[in-house]
């Protein structure tokens, strides 16, 4: 057997009893308020994104929405959705993904039921109609813009 391959040659294994238990260190930095709509409450989070200064953005699937939740709050910040379910620029229908583009300062949003993945501006002062994209099958679409674009499949 090749030397590298050999994982008891270099391995130092510690020194645990067998009766040891682990001390429960978990802390809850979003929800834990029942499920529901309110800003300190999320109803089925899926994916999540932690930022560079520890906020946690959540893919709230059931209220449609995107919530960031700043380190320590007890509540969290819409960032994309929060309109009901919907297929509206506006709108996400059961949200399952979110990651941060930090190129653009903006949301990938996976949205699930409206089977697109949509890109959305983390600066209040741009609102999504001046800069939506929208991807999907083999079409992308920038704001209210009638003109499409293809693109390549990925």
């Amino acid at each position: 057997m090749n030397e590298a391959a050999r994982s008891d040659k270099n391995t130092a294994l510690p020194n645990i009893s067998p009766n040891a238990r682990w001390t429960q260190n978990g802390i809850i930095v979003a929800g834990g308020h029942e499920k529901g709509n309110a800003l300190n409450q999320l109803h089925h989070p899926c994916g999540l994104y932690v930022d560079d200064d520890q906020s946690v953005l959540i893919a709230d699937h059931y209220n449609h929405r995107i919530v960031e939740w700043k380190c320590g709050a007890t509540s969290g910040q819409v960032m994309a959705g929060g309109n009901g379910p919907g297929n509206r620029n506006d709108q996400l229908y059961c949200p399952s993904d979110v990651i941060v583009d930090k190129e653009t300062n903006s949301l990938i949003i996976c949205d699930r039921y409206n089977r697109r993945v949509m890109q959305w501006p983390r600066r209040s002062e741009i609102s999504w109609s001046e800069s939506f994209i929208q991807f999907g099958n083999t079409r992308c679409k920038r704001g209210r813009d009638p003109m499409e674009y293809p693109i390549d499949a990925l």
